[in-house]
């Protein structure tokens, strides 16, 4: 008998250790419930929405009606609130600016993701000026617990006078194990030489070996026309030299190509010709630095701004950029949201905000804005991971007090930042 109750005792205390153990692996699940659900597919919003989060992963989302919430879920009551996907930035530059002047360091970058994050960006698609700190820095993302804003980057943007020179560019970047690759085609308002055909011909070819999506800065419509011809998928600036026309609309559909506006790029050539009015936002002062603003109000620099002939041209490339987003956009191409922040006084996380006002005073909706900031601003290569409030999708989301969808300036209403299922702010 003695032997028989030693027996059981260790059986009991065996499986009481083993159901301990399997309960601690379990992760918490986290419901975020009674909110407006904005899910960046663009559906229509879901009303007392509940969000179900496991592991960093959303494992469910739908109306209150539609999903169980589980016996052991923390449970956040956000009624009255909405919920909207963190914002994309497919369009911009990181860790290469230090005030007024270029810089590029692993702290440069660092920081700069923490800014974004500050702002709702919880993406970055850094196109061009990124060494391999950036790539180091991408690639820990993904098994540490986030602080910052994920990032993925194009390495060196691809320039070269002959071909042979070009083509090793792109080898040099894809040796640095980027995820797509810049190239630039303008002449800066015919200031500079443009690429010519046969280096970007290469460049598209070199690209295609190492299996890497080429993005294109573009200015002129014949130059984009001539790279969706070679197959090119993304537009990374605005068309801003004329109206679009029915061949360009033909071409992006042929090639599922995306388009991205980046229409705070050209505000940010001449808005400082004079003191603009977002230096008095409480927003935008809350991450912002004292000295900059104070160099950028100087009179003699806002004089230089007012009678440069770029800041003149590209004023009214604007002009043409938000006509040009406008007719895109009804005849059903894709838009993604971009900004091209990170240059000298593109300031990065705020601009993705007036980004949001330019799309909407161009023409489109709030919802389109808020889609082509998420679930439209994810390049192919992880589509199965982010950019939407989808079950599978990681938990990059914005906890907001105001509707966007009424006003898109409540985009800035933030209440807290979650990646990765993480609340960072």
């Amino acid at each position: 008998m003695g032997f028989r109750l030693l027996y059981l005792t260790i059986s009991f205390c065996f499986a009481v250790a083993c159901t301990n153990q399997k309960t601690s692996e379990i992760e918490p699940v986290n419901a975020f419930v009674g909110a407006q659900l904005i899910d960046g597919t663009g559906s229509n919003p879901v009303n007392d929405a509940v969000l179900l989060i496991s592991n960093g992963v959303i494992t469910a989302v739908g109306s209150h009606d539609a999903i169980a919430i589980p016996e052991n879920a923390i449970v956040t009551d956000l009624v009255g609130k909405t919920i909207m996907p963190g914002i994309i930035n497919a369009h911009g530059h990181i860790g290469g600016t230090e005030g007024l002047t270029s810089s590029y360091s692993a702290e440069n970058v660092m920081r700069d993701l923490k800014l974004n994050t500050a702002y709702g960006v919880t993406t970055i698609y850094s196109l061009g000026g990124d060494g391999p700190e950036s790539v180091a820095i991408r690639d820990e993302q993904d098994s540490v617990v986030l602080n910052r804003s994920r990032l993925y980057v194009a390495g060196e943007v691809v320039v070269g006078n002959t071909p042979e020179e070009a083509r090793s560019i792109v080898d040099k970047n894809a040796a640095m194990n980027v995820d797509f690759i810049k190239i630039r085609i303008d002449d800066n308002l015919g200031t500079t030489e443009k690429m010519t055909p046969t280096v970007y011909e290469a460049i598209i070819d070199q690209a295609k070996k190492h299996n890497l999506e080429v993005v294109a800065h573009i200015f002129y419509l014949e130059d984009a026309k001539a790279l969706l011809r070679l197959g090119v998928k993304f537009i990374g600036h605005s068309v801003r030299d004329q109206p679009v026309d029915d061949e360009f609309i033909a071409l992006m559909k042929e090639n599922g190509a995306t388009y991205c506006p980046t229409l705070m790029r050209e505000v940010s050539t001449f808005v400082y010709e004079s003191t603009p009015d977002f230096f008095e936002d409480p927003f935008f002062l809350a991450h912002s630095d004292t000295s900059i603003i104070n160099e950028l109000k100087n009179p003699e620099r806002q004089q230089k701004v007012r009678v440069s002939k770029s800041a003149i041209g590209y004023k009214k490339g604007l002009v043409i950029a938000k006509q040009n987003l406008k007719r895109l956009s009804d005849a059903g191409i894709k838009i993604a949201f971009g900004t091209d922040t990170g240059p000298p006084a593109r300031f990065q996380g705020y601009f993705e905000h007036l980004e949001f006002e330019q799309m909407v005073d161009a023409g489109i909706t709030p919802m389109q804005a808020i889609v082509a900031a998420s679930g439209n601003a994810v390049y192919n290569n992880h589509k199965s991971k982010l950019g939407t409030l989808e079950a599978g999708k990681q938990a990059d989301f914005l906890i907001l007090s105001k509707d966007p969808l009424l006003d898109i300036k409540n985009t800035r209403s933030i209440e807290s930042v979650w990646i990765g299922g993480n609340k960072i702010r």
